[in-house]
């Protein structure tokens, strides 16, 4: 039998979400447990779904259309002129492609970016849009997953310690702001 280790070694790890889990090692675990099927992947679509059905020994199965459809590897790209710095794009990003500061202006890192899309819905402005990768002059080629993987990971390390900082400085405050205990009188 597989292990979920197993099969997140075959997902593409662009944390997308599509496949209806919080991203690819969720929705591995899920289908090491059974709760899942092999065909919910559309950024690694027919290649990932065959190679998900080896490893399991399944037949292969088409892409499940509830999950979206195969299509080539795309790039989040930011129109500069449009961008007015609101930097709400910056935390759904799972792997820290989109650079930039609270008003100023953002740009995509084309090495990092998976193509996730999760950047879009955010933007109040829509100055984002995904286009392929091979549209965009020069672009470098698509990051591989281990370096996706890495990348989430810290990405999600640094949110923890951050909640975590957050947490003891604000219990820090409320223990200053109590009042102080009365003394005895004897």
């Amino acid at each position: 039998m597989a292990s979920a280790d197993d099969i997140d070694a075959l997902l593409p790890q662009t944390q997308c979400t599509r496949c209806g889990y919080q991203g690819c090692r969720p929705y591995a675990e899920a289908i090491a447990r059974g709760d899942a099927g092999i065909n919910q992947c559309p950024p690694g679509g027919a290649a990932t779904i065959a190679a998900l059905a080896r490893l399991l020994r399944r037949g292969p199965l088409p892409l499940n259309p509830a999950n979206g459809v195969e299509g080539p590897q795309l790039v989040a790209q930011i129109d500069e002129a449009a961008c007015i710095g609101c930097a709400r794009c910056l935390p759904p990003c799972p792997v820290d492609a989109i650079v930039g500061a609270r008003k100023q202006m953002h740009t995509v890192v084309l090495e990092l970016c998976t193509g996730c899309e999760l950047c879009i819905a955010p933007c109040p402005v829509d100055c984002i849009t995904m286009v392929p990768r091979t549209s965009v002059a020069d672009a470098p080629a698509a990051p591989d997953a281990r370096s996706n993987r890495r990348r989430f990971h810290a990405h999600n390390e640094r949110i923890a310690r951050r909640a975590r900082e957050r947490d003891a400085l604000l219990a820090s405050r409320k223990q200053m702001a109590a009042p102080s205990p009365l003394p005895r009188e004897m």
